[in-house]
C-alpha cells in the first residue's frame, strides 16, 4: 500500500500494518467466495461434496430441489472455483476443489454450524 498520513494521529504505530494491506482485488477474490455463503442450499451442495462426487440428478434428489436449480448452483460455485467436475459419458460429476479456498470454507462452515464430518 502506498504511503499514507493519516489525518488524525491517534498514536497507534500503523505503518506496518500498512504496509502489508493486500490489494483490492484480493478482498474481492474473498468477497466472491463469500457471497456463495449467501444462499443455504448452495452451501448444503458445496458441503455434500465436500464428502463425496455426485451428478446432478442425485443431488437435486438429494437436497429436494429440481435439477435446473441445482445446475444453477453448481455453476456458480465451479465459477467462485470452489468446486471441479469431470465427464464420464454424458454424466458430469461434481466435487470440491482440492483448493485452500474451498478446505478452509469447508472447515468453516462445520464450525458455523458444529456438524461433524463423516468421514472424520
Amino acid at each position: 500500500m502506498e504511503d499514507v498520513k493519516l489525518p488524525h494521529d491517534h498514536g497507534q504505530q500503523l505503518e506496518h500494518m500498512l504496509e502489508r494491506v493486500p490489494s483490492l482485488d484480493d478482498f474481492q477474490t474473498v468477497a466472491d467466495i463469500f457471497k456463495q455463503l449467501g444462499d443455504g442450499s448452495r452451501v448444503r451442495i458445496f458441503w455434500i461434496l465436500c464428502h463425496c462426487e455426485e451428478c446432478v440428478i442425485n443431488l437435486s434428489s438429494m437436497v429436494n430441489m429440481s435439477s435446473p436449480a441445482v445446475s444453477h448452483h453448481l455453476r456458480q460455485l465451479k465459477t467462485s472455483g470452489l468446486i471441479v467436475s469431470r465427464r464420464e459419458g454424458k454424466e458430469v460429476y461434481y466435487k470440491a476443489a482440492q483448493t485452500q479456498q474451498a478446505r478452509l470454507l469447508h472447515h468453516m462452515i462445520e464450525a458455523l454450524v458444529e456438524i461433524t464430518c463423516p468421514s472424520a
